[in-house]
């Protein structure tokens, strides 16, 4: 049997989806720009805390 394509880790969940991570590159901040103007609730994803 393969294993599943989700092995998930929360330093590289932060690293390639995080709001540094989008905040680096123009194409980034125009997806958070995006995200503001519709009014998302978050913008990035956060960890959850137990």
């Amino acid at each position: 049997m393969s294993k599943r394509t989700y092995q998930p880790h929360n330093k590289s969940r932060l690293r390639t989806h995080g709001f540094r991570a989008r905040n680096s590159s123009s194409s980034g901040q125009k997806v958070l720009r995006n995200r503001r103007r519709k009014g998302r609730h978050r913008l990035t994803p956060t960890i959850y805390q137990k």
